[in-house]
């Protein structure tokens, strides 16, 4: 297990979570389960793209918030997509690349463009891409690469 690993608190839908996540992922899978004496999944390890994860039924005490997200790299619009449309299932969709998907759990769903051009040496350019990027909820790779100029 890695050094420092998310811990998730679920209000009792862990398992739907885990069906959800691993569903999404093309590299996922769930590495370990607890059972509660209801049969549920009490506590489980899981993985996303190599990423280890820690998730509990925990109850309704505490929520997520968009303090803190996942962000996810994305080679290219196509990839975006993918992401935006499958997390967004049951969630709302925020500004900027980022989205809160059905359990509460937010995440920014990031074109690797967007870096490369908001790291442009011509602020002016950077500028432009980033005020573009205020606009827009779902991240538009053309849309951004237009900005720049």
């Amino acid at each position: 297990m890695q050094k420092i690993t998310p811990f998730l608190w679920f209000d009792d839908r862990l398992d739907e979570a885990l069906e959800f996540y691993t569903s999404i992922f093309k590299q996922a899978k769930v590495t370990h389960h607890q059972r509660g004496p209801d049969g549920k999944t009490f506590t489980a390890a899981f993985e996303l793209e190599g990423q280890e994860f820690m998730g509990l039924n925990g109850g309704p005490h505490f929520h997520f918030t968009p303090a803190i997200s996942f962000f996810v790299k994305c080679a290219d619009q196509a990839e975006v997509d993918y992401y935006w449309e499958r997390l967004l299932e049951g969630g709302h969709p925020q500004q900027c690349g980022w989205l809160t998907d059905r359990f509460g759990v937010s995440w920014q769903i990031i074109p690797d463009a967007l870096m490369r051009l908001m790291s442009d040496p011509d602020a002016a350019k950077a500028g432009r891409v980033r005020d573009a990027m205020m606009k827009m909820a779902k991240l538009d790779v053309a849309g951004l690469e237009k900005a720049a100029g």
